[in-house]
């Protein structure tokens, strides 16, 4: 399907950095299982997406697409403008594997949750409680 490029530009506006769905999705699920933690801490290298203080541990929510995540959705590639797009892509992968490396000279622990990690919640849910107990 072949947008306009005032459509395009307008749906890419809309693409939110913080609080998306899939981040409200683990944050609740956290908080279900009684793990309380702080958001998007300024100080930490990535802002990470939670981060819980006394455990001096992280998580990363990421979109798979934007962060090129290798299951089909983060597979595909921009079919439009694709000069700008692909560095774009690969920088933010680049970036994301800085900041995770920052963050554990620093001597946190993190864990990078998949948007198609989503799809098991219980799965999900066993991943947290090893990484966060």
């Amino acid at each position: 399907m072949t947008q306009r490029p005032e459509d395009r530009s307008r749906i890419m506006r809309a693409v939110k950095d913080r609080n998306t769905g899939t981040e409200m999705i683990v944050r609740s699920l956290a908080h279900s299982m009684g793990y309380r933690y702080r958001l998007h801490r300024k100080d930490l290298p990535g802002k990470p997406d939670l981060v819980f203080p006394a455990r001096r541990k992280v998580i990363f929510v990421h979109g798979c697409f934007w962060h090129q995540h290798h299951c089909p959705r983060g597979a595909r590639s921009p079919k439009s403008n694709r000069d700008y797009w692909l560095p774009k892509l690969h920088r933010n992968q680049q970036r994301d594997a800085m900041h995770q490396a920052h963050i554990r000279d620093l001597g946190w622990d993190v864990l990078l949750i998949w948007e198609c990690e989503l799809t098991n919640r219980d799965a999900l849910g066993e991943r947290l409680k090893m990484f966060l107990g």
